[in-house]
């Protein structure tokens, strides 16, 4: 690579465009349907730049929207609509990540039209742009476009978005003589132009003006210090196909055999992203040399990128490097260098996840022995990279388990990616991330018929299903999950399922199926002898007897949980079984023994030093000693209470550290 072309690679600029940047400025204060008929226009107002790839569109709708920063103040907001090989991405999937740049957090497992409403509700006070590149239809654009005229948003599409009003294409051919040559130069230096400027003519032509030909011709020539612009376009008339493709070929063939083979295996990167490690593992290199090979190629013009180490292939190539994968590498070598690609990130992520682990613990020692290129010097680093990757982690992910061929594999890095994210996150944080996960580990069991990976996945989607309120379909799924539990012979599946399909009636309303189904998880824990279960479940069973009306029921169960959490010797557990007896009691209208039973459970609270249980015990019988007839009694006992709390919140404050000696 030599020095000239390092630096045309630094100072890369916008070339041309400066008729198609002044009619689309005037496409924004031009007249709408909207505003003849006298009307405030409902939407965003909508550009649209039309071209086929290559022909610079996305950069054409960046440098407009970063002409526009101080009519639009609130910012640039980007979603790309294709994957790099074609494929259109769901409208979900781009809605999440316009929420994740928005800073709006989404519901776990919400649904196409709840996070599109999301985007648009945020995007709603904001005089912002919003730029969807490269949309396949305006079925896929149309819910995203905000219902605010004062923001605006720029299609970028291969032609007309047919089906959102009053939007004009502005489309894109190639670029002027002038400008064409003037992005030639920016690789070649001036030199080399000024001596043969027709020949410049005549290579612009051939590329048919197209930005990204230009540059791969310039990055040909870049690396070519003997040869002519004139030679160049000999050898591009020689060639078969479309300027693109032609001016692809040759920067190909240009390549050390061992550079070609990296570029070819970035066609496998998920989102065409790679860094140094990515690369690496693809083409079985170190670490160093793909990282020189890829600034090599970002030089080159062939991807785009690498401030953060990232790199971007760029999305007209990816067709064309497929293509040059088929023709040139086995499929054998190719499902290799996926399966390297896949399992160099599982350890990645590995070493990502033990960093946060105590100083001297398994996971440690572990990362200590694995290769310094694979170790996160703190837990901060290894947060940044978890988050500067985490769209490349989850499309991993997804092309692991869609392949079907390496479903081992593909098991292995999504339980490494969802560990990874629940330590530095916590669960509660990722669990818009965790819920696409668990899906996938359930596509994965549902194909391989692993019954106990099924169960698992299933509790965790009802899980996250019962937090954000969508009761109804946590039932269905801990109902299914129970099903697979039994098919697995999984006792603790069974056991949890069952307990959570009680807690779904719970939370319906429905007290006699959840002690019905309390009662049958009930019976399995006391059948094995696991006695903490039976505790909690002794109370769960009491909970919904006690809003049922049962108090005879309910009593007896919330004396079976105090008498296990007793005998597990936790204090508080039993304090608060003996709390919510002494409810029941109060509601059967035995006031006496409500009475004898608070107190009893004010002591264990006092042994259990709960001093905010402590407290509102004392608040209980304090009432109840009033409905007795007692109040200087109750007073007492509410005094109590109050020096209690006094004294909890002076210790929270020392704690705290807001009260200095």
């Amino acid at each position: 690579m030599t020095d000239q072309a390092v630096a045309a690679a630094g100072s890369r600029r916008f070339f041309g465009r400066q008729r198609e940047l002044k009619a689309l400025r005037a496409d924004i204060e031009r007249t709408g349907l909207d505003t003849l008929t006298g009307r405030k226009a409902p939407r965003a107002r909508v550009l649209l730049i039309a071209g086929k790839p290559g022909s610079g569109r996305t950069a054409l709708a960046e440098e407009l929207a970063a002409g526009l920063a101080d009519r639009y103040p609130d910012g640039v907001f980007r979603a790309r609509l294709t994957e790099p090989g074609g494929d259109p991405v769901p409208t979900a999937r781009v809605a999440q990540e316009l929420l994740a740049a928005l800073g709006v957090a989404e519901p776990p497992g919400a649904g196409e039209d709840e996070l599109t409403e999301l985007v648009r509700g945020a995007l709603a006070g904001r005089r912002a742009v919003l730029v969807l590149d490269d949309a396949v239809d305006a079925e896929q654009a149309d819910p995203l476009i905000p219902d605010n005229p004062d923001a605006l948003v720029v299609g970028v599409a291969r032609g007309p978005l047919t089906g959102i009003p009053d939007v004009r294409p502005c489309t894109l051919g190639g670029l002027d003589p002038k400008s064409a040559i003037e992005l030639l130069t920016s690789f070649t230096g001036s030199v080399r132009i000024t001596v043969d400027p027709q020949a410049a003519e005549t290579l612009v032509e051939e590329c048919g003006g197209l930005p990204a030909a230009v540059v791969l011709a310039g990055g040909w020539l870049s690396v070519q210090p003997k040869a002519s612009v004139a030679d160049l376009a000999k050898r591009l008339r020689g060639l078969s196909g479309d300027p693109l493709t032609r001016a692809f070929l040759l920067a190909h063939e240009a390549l050390p055999a061992t550079a070609a083979r990296i570029l070819r295996f970035l066609a496998l990167a998920p989102l065409g992203r790679a860094d140094a490690h990515t690369a690496s593992a693809l083409a079985g290199c170190s670490v160093s040399a793909a990282a020189t090979t890829l600034a090599d190629f970002a030089a080159l013009g062939l991807v785009s990128g690498g401030e953060d180490g990232q790199y971007e292939v760029r999305a007209h190539l990816v067709p064309l490097l497929r293509a040059q994968l088929e023709e040139h590498d086995r499929p054998a070598e190719v499902q290799l260098a996926r399966a390297r690609m896949l399992e160099r990130t599982v350890r990645l992520l590995q070493s990502c996840r033990a960093v946060t682990e105590p100083e001297g613990s398994p996971a440690r020692r572990k990362l200590a022995g694995l290769p310094r290129a694979l170790r996160f010097p703190s837990v901060a680093a290894a947060a940044a990279w978890l988050d500067s990757r985490q769209a490349v982690l989850l499309a991993s992910a997804r092309l692991a388990v869609a392949d079907g061929e390496i479903d081992t594999l593909a098991r292995r890095l999504v339980a490494s990616l969802v560990r990874a994210l629940a330590a530095h996150r916590g669960a509660e944080a990722a669990a818009p991330e965790l819920y696409g996960l668990h899906r996938l580990v359930l596509d994965v069991a549902e194909r391989r018929g692993l019954h106990r990976e099924r169960a698992a996945a299933l509790l965790n989607l009802a899980d996250l299903d019962a937090r954000t309120g969508r009761t109804k379909d946590a039932l269905l799924r801990y109902r299914s999950a129970l099903d697979a539990g039994r098919k697995a012979n999984d006792p603790y599946a069974t056991g949890r399922a069952m307990e959570s399909v009680g807690g779904s009636y719970q939370e319906l309303g429905d007290w006699q199926r959840a002690g019905d189904w309390y009662g049958r998880a009930l019976a399995q824990r006391l059948a094995r002898d696991e006695r903490a279960d039976q505790a909690r479940l002794y109370a769960r069973l009491g909970a919904v007897q006690t809003y049922a009306g049962r108090y005879g029921e309910a009593l007896r169960s919330w004396r079976a949980a105090a008498a296990g959490y007793r005998r597990l010797s936790d204090l508080p557990g039993h304090a608060r079984a003996l709390s919510e007896a002494a409810r029941v009691q109060e509601y059967a209208g035995r006031p006496e023994e409500c009475l004898r039973t608070c107190e009893e459970a004010v002591e264990w609270a006092r042994r259990a030093q709960d001093t905010r249980l402590q407290a509102a015990l004392q608040l209980r019988l304090a009432d109840t000693l009033d409905r007795l007839g007692d109040p200087a009694a109750a007073g007492l006992h509410r005094s109590a209470a109050e020096r209690l709390l006094e004294t909890e919140s002076e210790t929270y404050e020392i704690r705290s550290g807001s009260i200095k000696d």
